[in-house]
């Protein structure tokens, strides 16, 4: 690829088996000095020693290895992309939908440096994508004796301390997620939901040049640091007793492969491609590593996403403004405020964590949004096809016709009324002198042993086993998104801000037809103390293996409503602690 990373000699010890060639000579680009190289370029057979290896170039490895900058030990980090998706590698990502109809696979899980970053199309400014972010609540953390299989090996305020250090990483503003931190009575003041049901809650926005770009630099010049591009691991090897990671096997192209042993072994390659390459690691344990439990690709969970109902307002101008839960901000800031049902409504109710945002009802949609719902529509309804589910193919073409009817109709009319039409709507939402508004719902999702990640039949270039998905949900996964409404509706009539016109059907038992996640993959690994509730200890060490960690939200028992990056980042943290320490006695 062009100005991709080409062969620059790296810092770490090499030996090279069954081969007499030598290493590639190095290539500088331009500019300081980096460890990067293109392991394609590298020669069959070859062999890299190092102390701490990193599988997964995403936003879980680059903050892994950025803690690992300048310590006395060397480091390799393996990406299975390049510097940018590219089709190719893509395709590495492929894999089946048997479940709830799902985005395919190969657009939702980016291969390339940043990995997830990469999806972040939020647009928190022109031309700034970015993501919005804040840390899991207090109750997340918690077992709920409504929510099976619930509960973390510590408390949230055991993060707390890391999640500020995520905040930097993040390069966020303070440590703060109070409404009354941000809300300005003058200017941004929160609505007065008084009775302690419903709460305002904050959401900070990050970019995604921070991962994709500005954290790349600071790892690429990191002397005891060297990345590898196009460098798919493909099997992890053991002893004969199937209680330490050897090495690993990495494949370049389809007739090359190179080796990796180290001390220490990080997977940090998200909750689809970690547990699938456990899985692929058969050859000492037959179920796959980590898998004696059969607990490895269990519990997927997403954030069921929804865009449903109305609020309408009391007033044409409501003398609250609604200027904290714009978005983007309406001054450029790096906040904005949602609603979200309090803690004690949650335990009262039994309801899982949910949050909703609104907009003008009548914004016109982006034509990239607008395009991104069809392509997303249509994918689903292919899926159905294939499966023989003429059921949701049917579903799915009710939502699609009226949708495409209304933005096309929407795009004569923006073009027949011109700028004016839309100066004049840009003022009235700018002043929030509009009376409807569009609910965004992001809810908790129940951790649920059948929702799990498994091994296609299909294979990829390399021959590997691709991954079937199987996403289910639950019926206090579809309760919560309706009782939310329901009970916001109820306090926004009591407080005299007008109402909720709520459009999901029955009682909350049957899933909306288009529910979809939101790119939030976790709890394929999860964490417990016990080998048979968890694949990974509280420390994220696969049980019953002594150096293979793994990073990542697969390890997340469960997963609140809050997008997974912050969380990620502090639970990365903590393990680059912990590893600095192991190798400290090395």
């Amino acid at each position: 690829m062009e100005n991709e990373a080409q062969t620059v000699r790296p810092k770490i010890s090499q030996q090279q088996s069954g081969s007499s060639k030598s290493n590639p000579s190095p290539e500088k680009r331009n500019g300081p000095e980096t460890m990067i190289v293109d392991a394609r370029s590298l020669p069959h057979n070859q062999q890299i020693d190092t102390d701490v290896c990193i599988v997964g170039g995403g936003v879980a490895g680059i903050t892994v290895a950025r803690e690992f900058i300048g310590q006395p030990f060397r480091v390799c980090l393996l990406e299975s992309g390049g510097m940018e998706p590219a089709g190719d590698t893509q395709a590495l990502s492929g894999g089946e939908n048997v479940g709830h109809p799902y985005f395919q696979l190969e657009l939702a899980r980016p291969r390339c440096f940043g990995g997830a970053a990469y999806n972040w199309f939020l647009q928190i400014a022109e031309n700034r994508p970015g993501i919005q972010l804040r840390p899991l609540d207090p109750i997340d953390f918690e077992e709920r004796d409504w929510v099976p299989y619930s509960g973390w090996p510590f408390k949230r305020a055991h993060l707390d301390p890391l999640y500020e250090r995520a905040q930097a990483v993040c390069r966020l503003g303070p440590f703060k997620y109070r409404s009354e931190d941000w809300a300005d009575p003058e200017r941004k003041p929160s609505l007065p939901l008084l009775n302690g049901r419903v709460e305002t809650v904050i959401f900070q926005l990050g970019e995604r040049d921070t991962f994709i770009t500005h954290h790349r630099a600071e790892i690429t010049r990191a002397e005891n640091i060297t990345t590898y591009l196009h460098a798919t691991v493909t099997e992890i090897e053991t002893d004969s007793a199937g209680r330490t990671a050897t090495r690993l096997r990495m494949a370049c192209s389809a007739d090359k492969v190179v080796w990796v042993t180290a001390k220490l072994f990080i997977l940090a390659l998200g909750a689809v491609e970690t547990p699938r390459l456990l899985l692929l690691s058969n050859r000492r344990q037959r179920e796959g590593l980590g898998n004696g439990n059969d607990l490895v690709g269990r519990f997927f969970m997403e954030h069921p996403h929804l865009t449903s109902g109305t609020y309408i307002t009391s007033k044409l101008h409501l003398e609250q403004t609604l200027a904290l839960y714009s978005f983007p901000p309406s001054d450029n800031g790096r906040t904005y405020g949602r609603f979200a049902l309090s803690e004690e409504t949650l335990r009262k109710e039994q309801l899982l964590n949910w949050t909703v945002s609104i907009s003008p009802k009548f914004w016109p949609l982006t034509v990239r949004a607008g395009l991104q719902k069809v392509d997303q529509t249509c994918r689903m309804i292919g899926n159905a096809v294939v499966r023989g589910n003429f059921r949701d193919c049917g579903r799915h073409l009710k939502f699609l016709v009226p949708f495409v009817f209304n933005e096309v109709s929407a795009a004569v009319g923006r073009k027949m009324i011109g700028l004016l039409r839309r100066r004049v709507l840009n003022y009235l939402f700018a002043s929030r002198k509009v009376g409807f508004f569009s609910l965004q719902h992001m809810s908790e999702q129940a951790p649920n042993p059948s929702s799990r990640v498994t091994l296609s039949e299909e294979l990829d270039c390399f021959g590997q086993r691709q991954v079937k998905l199987d996403w289910r949900l639950s019926a206090i996964d579809i309760r919560t998104l309706l009782r939310g409404q329901q009970i916001l509706d109820e306090e926004l009539q009591r407080a005299g801000l007008g109402r909720l016109e709520i459009e999901m059907e029955g009682e909350g038992e049957v899933s909306p037809p288009d529910l979809h996640g939101g790119w939030h993959h976790m709890g394929t690994t999860r964490m417990h103390h016990s080998p048979k509730q968890g694949v990974v200890n509280e420390h994220c060490l696969v049980h019953g293996i002594n150096n293979l960690f793994i990073a990542g939200p697969s390890t997340f028992p469960t997963g609140g409503y809050a997008n997974p990056t912050l969380t990620i980042v502090a639970l990365a943290i903590r393990l680059a602690d912990h590893i600095k320490q192991r190798m400290a006695s090395y």
